[in-house]
């Protein structure tokens, strides 16, 4: 006797095509899931008043790059990683030896290189002198003898007898101060990764309708 057993349709072919269905399911919810993240980490980065240029600072990948895969992966990152994390974390800042920390004023100005401008930038800058001044409550002072010019920044007096010129308060020190927590980015993280599951459930199922 001789058996012979067929199979309609061909399983191989079945089981290849739940395949080819899973590696699109799982990489297009990866897809799906890096873009929805960047996309909500940019929105709470200018949410918190830090400028598009810094939420443009996130970016995503989906790899592999071409093609399916059901080990599929997205990755979403910042190119300014110690600005967010700083944000993010809020951490106590200090100065680096020890003494203060030396916050500008609005007198102070703007730094020529961006950011805040120091002490030594400001003093070559304006060829005045700062002083300090120890208040017992409250942060200690950098001062300088000079006049408010119409920008509200401080610089030189001209006048001879001395008219217009105050001593006014250029930098603020402190010995430490804490950054305040923006950013809470790991809420966000956190309802991407539990999304992934119904996502690939829905477009595996989607791909079938």
């Amino acid at each position: 006797m001789r058996l012979k057993l067929d199979i309609d349709p061909d399983l191989v072919a079945m089981m290849q095509a739940e395949i080819e269905a899973g590696e699109k399911a799982v990489t297009g919810a990866m897809r799906e899931a890096g873009a929805g993240l960047k996309a909500a980490w940019r929105g709470q980065i200018t949410g918190a008043g830090l400028g598009r240029r810094l939420a443009n600072s996130i970016r995503n990948a989906t790899y592999p790059k071409a093609g399916d895969s059901l080990n599929a992966t997205a990755l979403v990152w910042s190119k300014a990683p110690v600005i967010i994390g700083a944000h993010n974390a809020g951490p106590l800042i200090r100065s680096r030896d020890g003494f203060w920390l030396a916050i500008p004023t609005e007198a102070a100005g703007k730094s020529l290189r961006g950011g805040r401008i120091t002490p030594g930038e400001w003093e070559r800058r304006t060829g005045l002198r700062l002083r300090f001044v120890y208040r017992r409550h409250g942060p200690s002072l950098l001062v300088a003898e000079g006049r408010i010019n119409t920008k509200g920044r401080a610089v030189a007096s001209r006048s001879k007898t001395g008219r217009g010129r105050a001593t006014v308060p250029i930098f603020l020190l402190v010995p430490q101060v804490r950054l305040p927590k923006r950013l809470d980015l790991a809420r966000e993280a956190e309802r991407a990764v539990d999304g992934v599951p119904g996502k690939i459930v829905w477009k595996w199922v989607e791909g079938k309708v």
